[in-house]
């Protein structure tokens, strides 16, 4: 069993440390909001501290799940970032989904101070996050992903190393790319379907088990169906990483036209008030465009 911080307790945090306090590792937290790493001791036990320096130091891992490029760079750097007091020979393991950028760039700070850096993305949601059911992509020294593999199976469904650091956020990115369109196209069947007059839930027991199938169908469908989308990933963090994603693309001279059309809607559904809606929201849109308000 390790020593091991968990820095950032939001929806996919918070269960994922509780997962590893429950393998048996020896955690402690660290939350922006005290009150939230109370709660998180309160109900798992383990460990918190006021800082992430505190939080890091003498530990074996450290696990970061935070929101974007900058509040990782928070967490890390700084007087009291982890790397301050995190010793040598430990590895700081990064769930946060930021770009490649600055993975490389904090990659190379650990590097200075003796820490191995693994980019490690996840995909699964909230629900994965809390079943242990996560899928982890990696980047980095195979080595420090081999140890770092043993603790991240306390969360995952799959963990596997894609390449040398930033290989996890490339693979992400990926994975972000198929949802747009997995997603847009689920919106745009279901709300043909309604219009033509279909039942949509007897149409998905149809098609769902064959090539039009995928986990947003099998997931997300009724409450698309049923337009709640008050859960899960949400529009705001989508276009988070789809800028990332388009970002990227300029730098590799990838052409993503669809991924950028799906940005621009998402966009819309922002001003319709659904940053925070689940991205399967995206039938609302249609729905709004067609006179049809909420239905």
């Amino acid at each position: 069993m390790a020593k091991v911080a968990f820095l950032g307790l939001g929806v996919m945090g918070f269960p994922m440390a509780g997962h590893l306090q429950a393998a048996g590792h020896a955690v402690t937290v660290y939350n922006r909001s005290a009150a939230k790493a109370a709660a998180w001791v309160d109900q798992h036990g383990g460990a918190s501290a006021p800082t992430p320096r505190e939080a890091a130091a003498g530990q074996d891992f450290v696990m970061a799940c935070v929101g974007n490029d900058d509040d990782l760079r928070a967490v890390c750097l700084g007087d009291d970032g982890a790397f301050a007091d995190m010793p040598a020979g430990s590895i700081f393991v990064d769930h946060t989904t930021v770009s490649a950028k600055v993975t490389k760039e904090l990659a190379a700070a650990a590097a200075q101070k003796g820490i191995t850096f693994i980019d490690a993305p996840v995909s699964g949601g909230q629900a994965g996050a809390e079943n242990g059911q996560l899928v982890v992509m990696c980047g980095g020294d195979q080595a420090a992903y081999i140890k770092a593999e043993a603790v991240i199976a306390a969360y995952a469904k799959t963990c596997r190393r894609l390449g040398d650091t930033g290989a996890g956020q490339l693979t992400k990115m990926v994975n972000q790319i198929c949802i747009a369109g997995l997603v847009q196209g689920l919106a745009e069947g279901l709300h043909f379907a309604q219009k033509a007059g279909l039942d949509g839930r007897a149409v998905v027991d149809v098609i769902g088990g064959g090539a039009a199938g995928s986990w947003q169908m099998v997931n997300r469908y009724e409450t698309m169906l049923d337009d709640q989308f008050e859960f899960g990933f949400a529009v705001d963090w989508m276009r988070k990483d789809l800028g990332i994603c388009l970002a990227t693309a300029e730098e590799t001279g990838a052409s993503l036209p669809v991924t950028a059309l799906i940005d621009q809607f998402y966009k819309d559904v922002q001003a319709l008030g659904g940053g925070r809606y689940d991205t399967s929201s995206l039938i609302r849109r249609l729905r709004v465009l067609d006179g049809q308000g909420g239905q």
